[in-house]
């Protein structure tokens, strides 16, 4: 095999931002006249000033990376952090990497919440809404809390972190505003991922801590930042979506499927209903879920990319493509329900209330609108599943 990582090494310079579980520095490169911004998570390798020499790989800015494209500090090379002070727990993430961790899971047998979900088995019909992308979070939220408000009802909420894409929720900007704005009760992260409010083995113990221990009325399960994809048929992260869609209906939850939708995506196979969507709740989801599919009316402008790829660029066009696309995963030709939900200007402006940057393939809400409104729908028709 090729030599996967590229190292470098280097001397922090000055340390900027800091979020929940993270650190940016920024460090000057040894033997090279230049210094790069690069990530650190403390809790992996010890605090970080001015002076520090540091490990990092450099792999992601070599190649290119976008939301990967940091320099990430593997450690100190001058002074080791302490031992962690003693504790309960043997869940270990990361597993067999050089920064494994052990953590205690919410499901280990050392945890006061261990005798809680043992035997637990039944989500109560809590509706979980599933979806592709990380950035599809605080859009969902913004429509589940806008239902919410216009219901007059309180809403408690946990994010259910995948491992398709960033291990560590740290990485999050969006997880630690939403957190802070009261958005989110808790973030639990499942299979590999790690670093949450919670640590759970399997998106089940995930879906059930976030149900008995948080005691949510909804969850979101998405992957981290960070989504992979190919260009082929299966060769991307979100195909996990369809296996989430089966993990709530298991559990007796109300799987709510979140369409990734784009009227600004110039690739063909996105626009619309992204043939992720299609893919993973046509082929790999075996249980029905509710499908919201957004009716795209009241908006201002136009979706852009439609113009050139449909008929005048205007959002019935769109919606229409959308219903179309999304129609195929129901009766009479797939086993899930669709609901169709307005996506207007009312909901566009719940979602500019979001506490954190609304962006998703590096577009944000102006110029891709659809994107977000089309998770939106899934946090109104979650809610309205609530009674």
């Amino acid at each position: 095999m090729a030599r996967v990582i590229a190292w470098r090494a280097g001397v922090v310079t000055e340390c900027g931002a800091r979020w929940d579980g993270a650190l940016e520095a920024q460090v000057a490169l040894e033997g090279e006249d230049r210094t790069v911004r690069a990530l650190a998570y403390p809790a992996l390798v010890g605090t970080l000033e001015p002076g520090a020499r540091v490990l990092l790989n450099v792999t992601a800015q070599v190649r290119g990376l976008g939301t990967g494209g940091y320099a990430l500090v593997v450690a100190r090379t001058d002074a080791l952090p302490a031992d962690p002070p003693p504790g309960p727990g043997h869940l270990v993430k990361a597993r067999y990497t050089p920064l494994q961790a052990m953590v205690l899971g919410v499901d280990d047998q050392e945890s006061p919440h261990h005798e809680t979900l043992r035997d637990a088995d039944d989500l109560g019909g809590m509706p979980v809404v599933v979806a592709d992308l990380h950035s599809a979070l605080p859009a969902v939220l913004a429509g589940a809390r806008a239902e919410a408000e216009r219901r007059g009802r309180s809403l408690r909420v946990a994010y259910v972190m995948t491992d398709g894409g960033a291990l560590p929720a740290w990485f999050s900007r969006a997880v630690a505003g939403l957190r802070d704005a009261g958005w989110v009760d808790a973030c639990v992260t499942t299979g590999q991922a790690f670093g949450g409010d919670l640590e759970a083995v399997t998106v089940h113990t995930g879906l059930l801590a976030a149900r008995h221990v948080v005691g949510a009325d909804l969850a979101v399960v998405a992957q981290g930042p960070g989504n992979l994809g190919t260009g082929t048929r299966w060769g991307f992260s979100g195909v996990a979506a369809g296996e989430a869609v089966n993990a709530a209906a298991v559990l007796g939850g109300r799987a709510v499927a979140s369409l990734r939708v784009s009227g600004a995506d110039a690739r063909e196979r996105h626009l619309g209903v992204s043939h992720h969507s299609l893919t993973a709740y046509g082929r790999v989801a075996l249980a029905a879920a509710d499908v919201p599919v957004p009716v795209l009316t009241d908006l201002p402008g136009t979706p852009q990319d439609l113009a050139a790829a449909d008929d005048p660029g205007s959002w019935s066009a769109l919606s229409r493509r959308v219903g179309e696309q999304a129609g195929t995963l129901a009766a009479p030709h797939g086993r899930h329900r669709t609901h169709p939900v307005p996506a207007d200007a009312h909901l566009l402006d719940a979602l500019r209330t979001s506490p954190v940057r609304l962006s998703t393939m590096g577009r944000g809400l102006d110029a891709d609108p659809a994107a977000f409104l089309g998770a939106a729908v899934a946090g109104v028709h979650a809610v309205r599943l609530l009674g």
